[in-house]
C-alpha cells in the first residue's frame, strides 16, 4: 500500500475523532458567524449579497475588514487587497498543512484549503505534529473541517 493511500484511505472512525475533538469549537464558530452575518446586513448588504459573500469568502476578518470599505464605496482593487493582506495567515496554515497532504491533487488540496479555518488546522496539527504519513489522517481533518464550515455557514443563517 503506498503512502498516499495509508493518508486518503477514507476512515470512517478518523473522520468521526475528528468531529468529536471539533464539537466544543462549534459553538463558537456559529456565534461568531452570526455576528458577522449581523455586520454585514447592518452595513447594508442584502441578504443574497451575504450569504453569496459568506459561501464566497470563509473568513469572518477578511468580511469584517471588507464591509465598511464596501459601505463606502471603496474601489473593489483596495477591499480585495485589504481581504488578503487580513488572510495572510492562511499562508501558513498552507505551510503547515503541505508536508501533510502535498501528495494530493490540487484540486483536493485547494478545496482543503478553502474550508479550514484557524482551529480547525491547530486541532489537527496537535493530533499529528509529524508529517509523516499515518491512516486517517485525511479523514481527521475532514472531520475537523467540515462541521466547522457547516456552523459558519449556520451561524451566518
Amino acid at each position: 500500500m503506498s503512502e498516499a493511500s495509508d493518508v486518503t484511505t477514507p476512515d470512517p472512525a478518523a473522520w468521526r475523532d475528528g468531529v468529536r475533538t471539533g464539537i466544543p469549537t462549534l459553538f463558537g464558530i456559529g456565534a461568531w458567524g452570526l455576528v458577522v452575518g449581523v455586520a454585514m446586513i447592518k452595513s447594508g448588504l442584502t441578504l443574497p449579497q451575504a450569504l453569496g459573500m459568506t459561501l464566497m469568502v470563509f473568513a469572518g476578518s477578511a468580511q469584517l475588514a471588507s464591509l465598511p470599505l464596501i459601505a463606502a464605496g471603496a474601489p473593489i482593487w483596495v477591499i480585495f487587497a485589504t481581504a488578503l493582506v487580513v488572510n495572510l495567515r492562511f499562508v501558513i496554515f498552507s505551510a503547515l498543512l503541505a508536508p501533510h497532504f502535498g501528495m494530493l491533487p490540487w484540486y483536493q488540496r485547494l478545496h482543503l484549503g478553502f474550508v479550514s479555518g484557524d482551529i480547525s488546522v491547530a486541532l489537527f496539527l496537535q493530533r499529528y505534529p509529524d508529517p509523516a504519513p499515518a491512516p486517517g489522517k485525511l479523514s481527521y481533518l475532514k472531520g475537523l473541517l467540515y462541521p466547522n464550515w457547516g456552523a459558519w455557514q449556520v451561524g451566518l443563517r
